[in-house]
């Protein structure tokens, strides 16, 4: 995993917007109305991007040079400069733990049917909390 990546993006200016995709990264598409808000939302995507790849363990692709990039006349090339430990650190939650104690019959129970304590307990606390119901 490196820190830092800069890729080539592809910016194609239509009448209704600008769509933005990377040449190297089959599947990385974001898009915008100006260009400083297409540059932003493709650095917002190549950095998830980047990110998932990283977590599935997948190889991430050494980026192609601009003038290796066939683009139309509607189109210009733009460097994406993304710094992955920013990324890492918005998108990967830090866990803190918690004990607490519930009746034993409903633990047993739970723990027959092979359930997740934490992620029933972080479920259903985002669930409260976004209903504003949190006492």
């Amino acid at each position: 995993m490196r820190d830092r990546y800069i890729f080539p993006a592809v910016f194609n200016y239509a009448d209704d917007g600008i769509s933005v995709s990377f040449p190297d990264l089959p599947g990385c598409f974001t898009c915008g109305d100006t260009d400083e808000e297409a540059i932003k939302m493709a650095e917002e995507a190549l950095g998830l991007h980047l990110w998932g790849m990283e977590n599935d363990g997948d190889p991430i692709p050494d980026p192609s040079r601009g003038d290796k990039i066939r683009i139309e006349p509607n189109e210009r090339i733009f460097l994406v400069d993304i710094w992955m430990p920013q990324v890492r650190k918005e998108v990967q939650p830090i866990y803190v733990k918690k004990t607490l104690t519930i009746p034993a019959d409903l633990n047993e129970a739970a723990l027959k049917a092979d359930l997740n304590f934490s992620q029933i307990l972080a479920s259903e606390l985002r669930r409260i909390l976004k209903r504003g119901n949190a006492a």
